[in-house]
């Protein structure tokens, strides 16, 4: 089973960060209030940011790792990344933006490949619009098309449905779930929210202060919440 495995020592800012987990094809949903260090374990996963300590692995091939003094910069480390704002080239329509970052032999070839993928988001008719164009939901598809157009061996999503508004996040939110379930890709999805976490039906992990508190399933959690966040968190009382 593919799996992303990772244990990590670093800093944001100069809160401390110690985080292990380990990711299959069922997402990983990783929780925490703001400043607790979520976005900085992305960014150390996806190779954007240098650890101090620790290792990251993929498929059992370390892409990371500080005893050996290995660290595959980003573009070799084939990682899927949806930042919290999406961040389309505003200057490229969605065929560009979507094939910016495809590998192929030549522009035919990665254009073909985004329109593959935009088709399999539900989003091909938008291929000659830019991203002004686009409502929110459509925003998202496309920032998702474009982590998944080069075939990435396991995805990072920052917030992915933050930016949406309550109906549409509803709609987007079973959409998103029933798409991981499908590429069954080794998957980390940080949100603040806990009908995201319910909708994924992954794993939990919970950091606060940059370190990690609690994890198990939203049921567990629920059942004997660790922290004051974990609370809230469960009950819904923050949403």
């Amino acid at each position: 089973m593919s799996a992303l495995e990772v244990a990590l020592q670093g800093t944001a800012g100069t809160l401390p960060i110690e985080v292990a987990f380990r990711a299959e094809a069922r997402p990983l949903v990783l929780v925490g209030p703001n400043g607790a260090g979520k976005t900085q374990t992305l960014m150390m996963i996806l190779g954007a940011t240098r650890p101090s300590r620790g290792r990251v692995t993929l498929d059992g091939a370390p892409l990371f790792d500080a005893e050996q003094g290995l660290d595959l910069p980003v573009e070799q480390r084939r990682i899927g990344f949806l930042p919290q704002r999406y961040a389309l080239f505003p200057h490229l329509d969605v065929l560009s933006n979507v094939s910016y970052g495809i590998a192929a032999p030549d522009r035919a070839e990665r254009l073909r490949l985004a329109r593959e993928m935009l088709r399999d988001l539900d989003v091909e008719a938008l291929a000659t619009r830019h991203p002004a164009e686009l409502s929110g939901g459509e925003t998202q598809r496309v920032a998702l098309a474009r982590a998944l157009a080069a075939r990435p061996r396991a995805l990072l999503l920052d917030e992915p449905l933050a930016a949406l508004d309550v109906s549409l996040r509803r709609d987007m939110r079973r959409f998103l779930a029933a798409r991981l379930r499908a590429w069954s890709l080794p998957t980390v999805v940080v949100t603040h929210d806990r009908a995201d976490a319910e909708a994924l039906e992954g794993d939990v992990v919970v950091l606060e202060g940059g370190a990690v508190v609690q994890r198990g399933q939203l049921a567990a959690l629920a059942a004997e919440p660790a922290t004051p966040f974990v609370k809230r968190l469960v009950s819904g009382a923050d949403q």
